[in-house]
């Protein structure tokens, strides 16, 4: 596939008028295609309170969908280490593992998560305030301000039904730390009581940091020389200074020599240019759903996005993850990928699909695979 391997991120989307039950049933077969069009790995997305997303729990779904599945990675993009314990987080791998060795990634994200202090990571460097474009062309759009989202009454109540009272979450670095410690099997408390899990340590879970920035995340994954995973789907407009401060982080440990990147993108592939951006016309109301606050609507037709009303600001709102979607035919959509790559240096890249029906968002993952192939 171009000599860099393409891997897969699904949400678990429940489209309008179907079911949950029925989403679940969509991406284990979604993993299946995967497997036999030549994908590399599957990730699973964790979601919360949303009515569009069926994608709770990543280790559930990784669980069900390796039965069904042989040969393909399968993974989680990522677990929410703001709201879990690296215990429960190890132990849960592990028990997959222990059925399927070789085959599970172990996604760490930092949603949620108690803000670094003193020594968890740098700081975010300021983006630039408009749109610009890497030096080989890829469209790098204005950061997008989170302040509306962090203010809905809606992420308050995500807090507090994920989380014990008065619970307080260590820092990222810290739950980073104690998951390797836990899996290499070297953990110990200050006062020398070890922790050993069983399943777990010693188990063939490949470990990886998933970013938005070159912050907390990407310090964290360089400098334990631990592969790193950027959002070019989530924030287009950070995705250069996330691989930058990886890069610059990293240090080569006893499972990479050198750094290794793998790249998001949002991709919708038709027959032709216009195909395309039918079966992607529903994508603008959901992200609109999401940048609201009010949680993920299920995924809708076509028609009823055409329906959907827009105001300048709703429009605004979503711009960046419009403009960085790649839509088009199976040529149109590999060119932007490449572009893609080679903006970031990437080693591997990570498509995410979302259509209405089940069987285009299928065969756009099948479009794009063959036309990988033939580069």
């Amino acid at each position: 596939m171009a000599n860099t391997p393409l891997a897969t991120l699904d949400l678990v989307p429940i489209s309008s008028g179907s079911t949950a039950a029925q989403a679940l049933r969509n991406s284990i077969d979604l993993a299946c295609q995967a497997e036999r069009a030549g994908y590399t790995r599957h990730w699973f997305a964790e979601h919360h309170l949303n009515p569009g997303v069926a994608g709770t729990s990543p280790a559930v779904v990784i669980a069900l969908t390796a039965a069904a599945t042989s040969t393909i990675r399968l993974g989680s993009g990522a677990v929410q280490m703001g709201h879990r314990t690296a215990l429960a987080t190890v132990e849960e791998f592990g028990l997959i593992d222990a059925l399927h060795p070789g085959r599970i990634d172990l996604g760490l994200g930092r949603s949620g998560g108690r803000p670094p202090g003193r020594s968890g990571g740098q700081p975010q460097t300021a983006a630039p305030a408009g749109s610009r474009t890497a030096p080989n062309g890829l469209l790098i759009p204005a950061r997008f301000s989170v302040e509306r989202l962090l203010a809905s009454p809606r992420l308050a109540l995500h807090k507090k039904l994920l989380m014990l009272p008065g619970a307080e979450p260590q820092t990222y670095t810290e739950q980073v730390d104690d998951v390797l410690a836990l899996l290499n099997g070297s953990y110990q408390t200050p006062a020398g009581v070890e922790a050993h899990v069983i399943p777990g340590e010693n188990a063939g879970v490949q470990v990886w940091i998933l970013g938005s920035s070159g912050g907390e995340s990407a310090q964290a994954a360089g400098e334990r020389g631990l592969r790193f995973a950027a959002n070019y789907h989530v924030s287009p407009a950070t995705v250069l200074e996330a691989v930058e401060g990886y890069r610059a982080a990293f240090r080569p440990s006893a499972e990479l020599s050198e750094p290794y990147v793998s790249v998001s993108a949002d991709v919708v592939v038709g027959e032709d240019e216009q195909a395309a951006r039918e079966l992607a016309a529903g994508y603008g109301p959901w992200v609109h759903s999401i940048r609201t606050g009010t949680g993920a609507i299920a995924f809708p037709t076509p028609a009823q996005a055409r329906a959907h009303p827009w105001t300048d600001e709703d429009r605004a709102l979503v711009a960046d993850r419009i403009d960085t979607q790649f839509v088009g035919s199976p040529k149109q959509v590999a060119d932007r990928l490449e572009q893609l790559r080679d903006a970031t240096g990437a080693d591997e890249l990570i498509v995410t699909t979302i259509t209405h029906d089940h069987a285009d968002r299928i065969r756009s993952y099948q479009l794009l695979a063959d036309e990988w192939q033939r580069r």
